[in-house]
């Protein structure tokens, strides 16, 4: 998707999400139940009013352009990831409000079947926002993936290299939760650790303590990173650099590493954030290595198309949390993540090349996942 149209999305959303809460005030006056209290039209509509700005404030507020220049003040991030939520539940209200419409025009004399599916209609969307704040959110789990490799080195067959992404130590995510997360990650006693980027969220936020932790992964061929979006957004590219190189975490920026492994050797190479205002990967091909495995660390994995033309075997990357609030319908994930990639989640071939997208550990915006729990990914070279 070209730059100029970056902003599409999170306008239609926003535009969409205005609506509905006009569509909700217009039901609540017309209901009958309020009819009974008069005074009560003036203040939904006074609600309705101050719900919208205050759902514009918080989409506006945690747009890439906005959100780096606020303070990084822990109740105001809440205050914005509040309205983001009462997006996807007014949202999701908005869906059952039709869908009870209709029930009751389909069948009106079934009284107790109907209070039956109100009761759960209207329960529902409440009951799938709390799970995806206090359960989904905080689900941390391994995910095991195979990547098979043509021609991979005999010495490099079932090597394992464990990933850790987006981590956004904020106040969405704490040190104590991310100290599980790298307990987990120390378990699958993989040969290298790579975190590919999104350490924190924005300026503020305790990126020494992000890389005190990460630091605590152990490989003994060891920890490796590239920078993200947020990096950039909170201005710590060089902060998380110089912390990196002293808490043993090196940070790949346009840089590679030679990974020695019997007779067999992985040259990783790491670059930063990959804006779409600049082509990708420029200069990134003169450091492929003939006759090494070429592994690649990139933030964001809309890259992947440039990274197999260059020549790159295997790439990975994060940025999308696997869609972080996704619906499947038909065997389809639906998230806003797919308006900016293809390569949203999983595993990806576009002919001998790879790319793995990490869902990530932390959320950005809003706290909570829906149908995308954060990982730790075990990544399994395979010969073919």
């Amino acid at each position: 998707m070209s730059f100029r149209w970056r902003y599409l999305p999170e306008t239609l959303a926003l535009l969409v999400a205005l609506w509905v809460q006009f569509r909700l005030g217009q039901w609540v006056v017309a209901s009958e139940a309020l009819r009974r209290w008069p005074r009560l039209h003036a203040l939904v509509r006074v609600s309705v009013v101050a719900a919208c700005l205050w759902l514009f404030y918080g989409m506006e507020a945690s747009s890439f352009f906005i959100a780096p220049r606020l303070p990084g003040w822990a109740w105001l991030v809440w205050v914005r990831g509040a309205a983001l939520l009462w997006i996807v539940f007014s949202f999701l209200l908005f869906l059952a409000m039709l869908v009870w419409r209709r029930l009751q025009a389909y069948n009106p004399e079934r009284r107790r079947f109907l209070l039956a599916a109100r009761a759960a209609l209207f329960g529902a969307p409440l009951a799938a926002l709390g799970y995806g704040v206090f359960v989904e959110r905080s689900r941390f789990q391994v995910r095991e993936v195979n990547v098979r490799i043509p021609g991979l080195h005999p010495d490099l067959d079932g090597l394992r290299l464990v990933q850790v992404s987006d981590i956004h130590l904020s106040p969405f995510l704490s040190e104590r939760e991310l100290a599980r997360v790298v307990d987990m990650a120390n378990q699958t006693r993989a040969r290298v650790a790579v975190v590919t980027g999104d350490f924190i969220t924005l300026r503020g936020d305790p990126l020494e303590a992000c890389i005190r932790q990460i630091a605590r992964l152990r490989a003994d061929a060891g920890i490796y990173g590239c920078l993200g979006n947020h990096e950039v957004y909170a201005k710590a590219e060089e902060a998380a650099t110089i912390l990196g190189a002293r808490m043993g975490v090196r940070m790949l920026r346009g840089a590679s590493q030679r990974l020695q492994f019997g007779a067999a050797a992985i040259n990783l190479h790491g670059v930063d954030y990959q804006s779409m205002r600049q082509p990708y990967l420029v200069g990134s091909r003169a450091s492929l290595v003939p006759g090494e495995l070429n592994v690649l660390l990139s933030h964001n994995p809309d890259v992947f198309e440039t990274a197999a033309a260059q020549g790159w075997d295997l790439t990975l990357a994060g940025h999308t949390h696997a869609g972080q609030i996704t619906v499947e319908i038909l065997s389809e994930h639906l998230s806003l993540a797919r308006f900016y990639t293809p390569y949203v989640y999983g595993l990806y071939r576009r002919g001998p090349s790879s790319i793995y997208v990490n869902a990530g550990v932390g959320t950005v915006g809003l706290p909570a996942r829906l149908g995308a729990p954060p990982e730790i990914a075990l990544i399994r070279l395979c010969a073919t």
